[in-house]
């Protein structure tokens, strides 16, 4: 009898995460969702979504580094997602957690990219890392289906002011976990492709 009931406790917990969406904080709802819009001209997009619940109390800040320095793009909870435009080329970026983990990225002018935060197991809290889209990997109604089930978030002050309160923090996790990253072979390093744009 005790382990029925545990049983469906432990059912009803898991169908209620895994609708679960993470708190918005130090970002704003967008009022109009232009994801699907095309970058302004000669500017390149990545949108980056997390539709797992999975990690929902934990949200994940996404950066761009540029000379070892990260500059915030977002944070992103858990059925949300953020939407970047950035000058064709070669970037880089990390995303935090409990930890950091990184991907390359080589855009180009007039497409837009699209990019997962993907949530995993950590020792005190989620980790996450970033998992680029590449072309024919998802089919069209799955890519979809995850755009309109996670909501739009925006960049504000707010958020600048989060990203400088806790920028030493931040800067820490790049240090730490970029030596990290590079040791790993090149193959196995995640890279948004020029091609993966639409």
């Amino acid at each position: 009898m005790k382990k029925t009931v545990y049983g469906i406790i432990l059912l009803i917990l898991t169908l209620g995460f895994s609708g679960c969406a993470g708190t918005v904080k130090h970002m704003n709802v967008a009022s109009v969702d232009k994801t699907m819009e095309a970058p302004k001209n000669g500017k390149s997009k990545i949108v980056f979504m997390r539709p797992k619940a999975y990690g929902y109390a934990v949200q994940s800040s996404v950066f761009e580094i540029n000379n070892n320095q990260p500059s915030i793009v977002g944070i992103v909870p858990a059925k949300k997602k953020i939407s970047y435009e950035l000058e064709p080329g070669q970037h880089f970026f990390m995303v935090v957690g409990e930890s950091a983990d990184f991907m390359t990225a080589t855009v180009e002018a007039n497409k837009t990219y699209y990019v997962l935060v993907v949530p995993r197991m950590g020792l005190w809290k989620a980790r996450f890392s970033l998992r680029p889209i590449h072309t024919n990997e998802f089919s069209t109604e799955e890519l979809n289906a995850w755009l309109n089930e996670c909501q739009l978030l925006e960049i504000s002050e707010e958020t600048q002011k989060w990203a400088d309160e806790n920028s030493d923090s931040t800067q820490s996790k790049y240090n730490e976990y970029y030596k990290d990253w590079m040791e790993k072979e090149a193959a196995t390093r995640p890279a948004l492709l020029i091609e993966d744009g639409k």
